[in-house]
Parts: C-alpha cells; sequence; structure tokens
C-alpha cells in the first residue's frame, strides 16, 4: 500500500474543504494518508466530519521538551542533510532576516515531523499551500530520503513566496489552481522545469438553494443585497469594498451588503463602518458554518469581491453555481473563471468608479440578466465540477509519485465494499 504523508499550515480548517476531499479520494484508491498540521487549530467550529480527520491529524506546534530534543538530535546527526537544507537560508537573495530566523524554527519542526513518520513507511509527502508547512515537508524529505510535492494557490505565490525558488527546486512537482499561476512560477523562476508545474483546478458542488438563515438586524432587508464572503484579512480589501458602500449611498441606492466571515480586522472595519455611518447598509456578520453559506447566496443579488491577490476563488464558483451574478477584479487567474458579460463581471483592480458603476448597472438591470447567470452554472458544472476535478487530482498525484507493489487483499475488499 503506498503511503503519504499530508500536511497544510493548519488542518482540518472549514475554509479549505479541499484539502480534506484530495484525501478522502487518494483514500478511496487505496492510499494511506497520514495527516498532518503544522498548527493545533480548535476543534469547536468544526464539522463532524472535519473533527473526526482533527483526532486523528499529527500537530505540531507547539512541540514538547522531548519532541525538541528528538528533533535537534536529528539534525544535528544528520550534518549533510542538514546542510542541503539551510544553504538557501544563507545565500538565497532576498531573504529578510526574520523569514531566516523563522525558517530555521521551521527547519526543527520539519525534523520533527520526520521524526514522527518515521517507520510508517511514508513514500511522499504533500504539502497544502506554499507557506511554512511546505518549508517542513521539504526539510522531514530531505531527512527521510523521499520525495515532497506542494499545491500553490495564490497568496502564497504572489504575495509571500518564502524560499519559494529552494522549494522549486527541491520539490519532485508543484501543484497549482490556475494557469495563470503556472505561467507566473515559469516567468519568475525560469530555472523550473515546465513539466514540474501541473495544473489541476478546484471545484464545487450544485447546492440546492436554502432559506436565509436569520440574522438579527438584517433579516427583514428589501433592498438590493450585496454579498461578500471571506476571512476579515487585509488581502481581502474590505474597506475598498466599504468606502465603495458609501458611494452608493451617496448615490441614492437602496442597499445592504453582507460581509460573511471573520478574522483580525474585524476592529478596524468595524471603525471604518461607524466613521462613515453605514451601519444601516453594511454588516460584518461573522463566521457562518458551510452548509448555511447557501443560503446566503439564495438571497444576495450580486457576489461581489474585492481580493488584491486570489487562486481561482472557491467563493466565486459556488456563487455562479448557485446562479448568482459576480462582480470581481480582472486579476491573477479570475479571468480564468468569470468571463466578462457571459458568465460574471469584471472591474478593473483597485477602480473604485469602476467598480461602483458596475454594481449600479447591475442593480439597473438585475432582471435582465438570467442568461448570464446560467452560463455562470453551467461554465462550473462544465469545468469546476468538484468531484470530476479531484479525481483527476488523484490521478496526476499517484502518476507522479512512486507506487508500491498494490495490497490485493485491501484492494479485492475495497471492490466489494464498493459493490454492496
Amino acid at each position: 500500500m503506498t503511503t503519504v504523508a499530508y500536511i497544510a499550515n493548519e488542518f482540518p480548517s472549514p475554509l479549505e474543504p479541499y484539502v480534506i476531499d484530495e484525501i478522502t479520494e487518494l483514500r478511496r484508491r487505496g492510499v494511506r494518508v497520514v495527516c498532518c498540521s503544522g498548527k493545533r487549530g480548535a476543534p469547536n467550529r468544526l464539522s463532524l466530519a472535519e473533527r473526526a480527520f482533527w483526532k486523528e491529524t499529527l500537530f505540531f506546534q507547539p512541540l514538547c521538551d522531548d519532541e525538541l530534543l528528538r528533533a535537534t538530535r536529528r539534525l544535528v546527526t544528520s550534518r549533510r542533510d542538514l546542510w542541503q537544507i539551510l544553504r538557501p537560508l544563507l545565500w538565497e537573495r532576498g531573504t529578510r532576516p526574520t523569514l531566516r530566523l523563522r525558517a530555521l524554527a521551521h527547519t526543527l519542526m520539519g525534523a520533527a515531523l520526520a521524526e514522527q513518520l518515521e517507520g510508517l513507511e511514508v513514500e511522499h509527502i504533500h504539502a497544502h499551500h506554499g507557506y511554512f508547512a511546505s518549508w517542513m515537508a521539504l526539510a522531514a524529505a530531505r531527512l527521510l530520503g523521499i520525495g515532497f510535492s506542494f499545491t500553490l494557490h495564490g497568496s502564497d505565490l504572489l504575495r509571500r513566496a518564502d524560499l519559494l525558488a529552494a522549494k522549486l527546486r527541491a520539490c519532485e512537482f508543484c501543484v497549482t489552481v490556475s494557469e495563470y499561476n503556472r505561467q507566473y512560477i515559469l516567468r519568475k523562476y525560469p530555472s523550473t522545469p515546465e513539466n514540474k508545474i501541473m495544473v489541476q483546478r478546484l471545484g464545487v458542488d450544485c447546492v440546492a438553494p436554502s432559506r436565509i438563515s436569520d440574522r438579527a438586524g438584517v433579516a427583514s432587508a428589501t433592498g438590493f443585497c450585496l454579498l461578500a464572503v471571506g476571512r476579515l484579512h487585509r488581502v481581502k480589501d474590505y474597506p475598498f469594498l466599504i468606502e465603495a458602500c458609501a458611494t452608493l449611498r451617496n448615490r441614492g441606492l437602496d442597499f445592504i451588503c453582507w460581509i460573511v466571515g471573520e478574522g483580525p480586522e474585524r476592529p478596524a472595519l468595524e471603525k471604518h463602518i461607524a466613521a462613515l455611518r453605514l451601519q444601516g447598509h453594511v454588516y460584518l456578520i461573522g463566521h457562518v458554518p458551510r452548509v448555511e453559506l447557501p443560503g446566503y447566496y439564495s438571497y444576495a443579488d450580486l457576489i461581489v469581491m474585492t481580493s488584491q491577490s486570489e487562486g481561482i476563488p472557491v467563493v466565486l464558483m459556488e456563487a455562479m453555481a448557485h446562479e448568482k451574478v459576480v462582480l470581481a477584479p480582472a486579476i491573477t487567474g479570475i479571468p480564468e473563471l468569470v468571463e466578462h458579460k457571459r458568465t460574471g463581471f469584471l472591474y478593473q483592480p483597485g477602480s473604485l468608479p469602476d467598480f461602483v458603476n458596475a454594481v449600479r448597472w447591475i442593480e439597473a438591470n438585475k432582471a435582465s440578466l438570467s442568461t448570464i447567470q446560467c452560463a455562470a452554472a453551467a461554465s462550473i458544472a462544465a469545468s469546476f465540477n468538484r468531484e470530476r476535478n479531484v479525481r483527476d487530482f488523484a490521478e496526476q498525484f499517484l502518476a507522479r509519485i512512486p507506487r508500491s507493489e498494490p495490497d490485493y487483499a485491501h484492494t479485492v475488499l475495497q471492490q466489494v465494499q464498493l459493490s454492496v
């Protein structure tokens, strides 16, 4: 049986259901997957299925004294490997001193990962996202003498490409979610072989609309409804959206704007909303379980995105699958998902007038946009189907890693189970 370790910065995460999808599909194909996480997240916001993964996951932050001791001993006794791991920290240009120090700590965590995986016959390590867990995977793979790979989405490539040149040199292959990302990698890191970078799109299910959850202060609203879904993080640029809402109000538009998500920017956003006197228009809804999101999509007239950086956003896929009109910046891989005026609308990045004018035009013509809404759903079904894309991921993934001899007893048992 092939054994793979799968690590993310924080796993499981309700914001990244596709990681569980990939692990589940690999297991369905008879692969043994060891789940690992750099951080130990709280399970209180996880679904029952996510909690089951949480219980089996190996966590590496914080490390106990014994784990630190064994990890340090592992590095000291593997000096040649340690030098190969640490060379980029010393010689790679543009690396900040603070990043070098963090990478040293992550190297120690990688050694702890190697210690945990020792004896489990792991043949490959895959890291989801290019953040610190990918450096842990690189270090652990080097110490264990096996291969590693990683997936890049958006900010981990375009805004925080920490030691990415070293990771691309060391990995057996790199998965990314858009052709834009692939071309960016090959242009920015020209020594990377083209066949090392594979594009694998994410996907969503078509979910039947449901009634909106009753939220205090907003459930009875009747105006044009804008909806933004995403973590309250600076990269999402919600101040831009709030400024746009102030302009829309000043121009007499009857609307509300819901921002669904939680994060560190909440206090600043609350102050911004109050300063512009938008309390009757803009609402920070907070965290919403994924099973409740279809109700918000169903109620909204327009799903908006104002991010400064993205891969190909699952939020837009979900909205389009629900036959909703979407408005997003023409950045990175978004135009691969949203075709302007055919499956949705794009605006010039950073242009408040362009965004505001687009919202006003959509509001004035919302009764005649059914063709675009249907085309959006059809596009998702054709190119961003979750089940089909996760099968494609597993096939490409397994074709690129070493395979052990099949466990025929397990395979026969699995076939019997599937036929029942």
